[in-house]
């Protein structure tokens, strides 16, 4: 069988799973936030926390409840690190620095999972799983809940009420994350992922070297990483280590995971907003943009341009022979849009042109299909702006789902709009003007300058991956790219949230003849059209001078 052929089939098959699982889980998932009943586990859970999960909260509260949680989570999973030698199962590591540490917490809690580290050289088995792998948990369903939030916005009229925040936080983790995470460690256990507590093995490689072989609780954490859209490795190698992603097996089923429950939760949104039509017009848009992204990188991969890959025979550099091109380019697309940030190969090592598509995998905001919820609520605030121009030029007031789109939505949805590319630009800007960022760089000229916007396009839109030639473990970066990781997942949730609270409070609008049907193809097409104009407009510029020149000189 070709690479090619085989290539289409491993495609085909990974977009049947996700058809298959689409309805379902979407289905289920719309129960879950829907409930009135609370499990016996959840109902211990409220009262430890001494929350009461049958109170509905207008968007301010919800907030509050938002960053409460996330800033007491920094600061524990902060003080983790910084104790970790004088608790058990340490393995001998010394406490993070104070200001990787920083760096580490704002970037687990912010579901961006950026590491400045090497997990196996660094974190003891306690701050793995008590505090990163937990994160991983946490993080995702505070995103999913957000998104619940704004579906909910959509689908209420006359009150501001979005819901409780504890009772989406702990039903996303008990009744979603916790049950298919379970299944899929146990699968991944049975491939050849490892999973225990053991101690440091030391062993002697074929040459006579000296070599430490780090184990743990890799699995459990590996079957999170993906299904939260999080990305931490415990491994420095990430998904290209051999522990953490034995075979072809386990490469599709962690590609499966990291996208089944962003292209789910559109269906979510349909029916909690009783028209799953408007949840498939999403989903289509999403998967647009998604396979767009697939063949554009696999082919100028397959095509290698350039003298020494040309002379090479191929564009292997950089990835794994277990899995070659293809396998390694639908991993970096799906994991450069969803927010995911976990890698099988490395990214600094595509072509140019292949870098430029990842980046603009970020650029859109990853929601195609983005990460668990913010991916959907990114979506939904496209579709707003969409709904706006369309209106615009047809001269009626924009109307989305029954709601007006008045002048106090626009604008919450141009501020969304406007927070990763300031974070990005201006981060990018200050690092290229200090000396920082040149030696921080293992290249010169462009593919130098792609290294540190792929590092605050990563951080702002809370992804995690890196072009690996970079060094970020300096002071400077740590801090400037833990506050972009910070900034860039909890703005965005203040906007959200406002726009949640303002279409809640509104009277619904009946459709007439004028009113722009948002469940046609039509619209899926000016949605994506919309994007794709909006972020290449604000992106260009800095795409020009870093990947576009890169892959054009070559």
């Amino acid at each position: 069988m070709s690479p090619v052929l085989a290539d289409v089939l491993l495609v085909t098959a990974l977009i049947g799973a996700l058809a298959l699982v689409h309805r379902p889980l979407g289905d289920y998932m719309a129960a879950v936030y829907s409930s009135k009943k609370h499990l016996r586990v959840e109902r211990w859970i409220y009262r430890s926390v001494g929350a009461n999960p049958d109170t509905e909260m207008r968007w301010p509260a919800y907030l509050r409840g938002v960053l409460a949680f996330s800033a007491v989570s920094v600061l524990f999973l902060y003080l983790l690190q910084r104790v970790q030698d004088k608790l058990p199962l340490s393995l001998g590591f010394k406490p993070i620095t104070p200001d990787q540490a920083f760096n580490t917490a704002v970037s687990f809690v912010s579901n961006t999972n950026w590491q400045s580290y090497s997990g196996e050289a660094a974190m003891s088995h306690v701050t793995q799983t008590a505090g990163l792998a937990v994160q991983n948990f946490v993080s995702a369903a505070v995103g999913i809940a957000v998104a619940v939030a704004l579906v909910r916005g959509f689908a209420r009229s006359r009150t501001g009420d979005l819901g409780n925040f504890w009772a989406d936080l702990v039903r996303g983790v008990v009744r979603i994350l916790v049950p298919i995470s379970v299944v899929a460690a146990v699968i991944l256990i049975a491939a050849g992922a490892i999973q225990n507590f053991g101690d440091i093995h030391t062993i002697t490689t074929l040459t006579g070297d000296k070599q430490a072989i780090s184990p743990g609780a890799v699995a459990s954490q590996e079957a999170i990483k993906d299904l939260g859209t999080n990305g931490g490795g415990f491994f420095n190698a990430n998904s290209a280590h051999p522990f953490e992603n034995p075979n072809g097996f386990t490469n599709l089923l962690e590609i499966f995971l990291l996208l089944v429950i962003p292209f789910s939760l559109p269906r979510t949104f349909g029916k909690m907003v009783g028209n799953v039509k408007q949840g498939y017009a999403i989903v289509a848009a999403m998967g647009i943009i998604w396979f767009l992204g697939v063949v554009a990188v696999t082919w100028i991969e397959y095509a290698h341009p350039g003298t020494a890959s040309q002379i090479a025979g191929g564009s292997m550099e950089g990835k794994e022979q277990r899995f070659g091109e293809g396998p390694s380019s639908l991993f970096a697309v799906s994991t450069t849009m969803t927010s995911t940030g976990s890698v099988n190969s490395f990214h600094d090592s595509f072509q140019g042109l292949s870098g430029g598509v990842l980046l603009l995998g970020m650029m859109l905001g990853e929601i195609a299909p983005g990460g668990v919820g913010s991916g959907l609520y990114g979506m939904l605030i496209m579709a707003i702006i969409a709904v706006f121009l369309a209106g615009l030029m047809v001269g009626r007031t924009p109307e989305y789902l029954g709601k007006k789109i008045g002048t106090r939505e626009i604008k919450l949805a141009a501020c969304y709009i406007l927070i990763t590319p300031a974070l990005v630009l201006i981060g990018t800007a200050v690092a290229m003007a200090l000396p920082d960022g040149k030696d921080a760089m293992t290249n010169v000229g462009a593919h130098g300058f792609s290294e540190v916007l792929y590092a605050y396009t990563s951080a702002s839109n809370n992804n995690g991956s890196a072009f690996a030639g970079f060094g970020a473990n300096t002071e400077f970066f740590n801090t400037t790219l833990g506050l972009c990781m910070a900034l860039g997942r909890f703005l965005p949730m203040v906007f959200v949230l406002a726009l949640a609270g303002s279409l809640a409070e509104q009277k619904p609008i009946p459709a007439t003849a004028g009113t722009l049907r948002t469940e046609k193809p039509l619209f899926t097409g000016l949605l994506v059209g919309a994007i794709m104009i909006i972020t290449g407009l604000t992106f260009f510029p800095a795409l020009a001078l870093g990947p576009l020149a890169e892959g054009l000189a070559t």
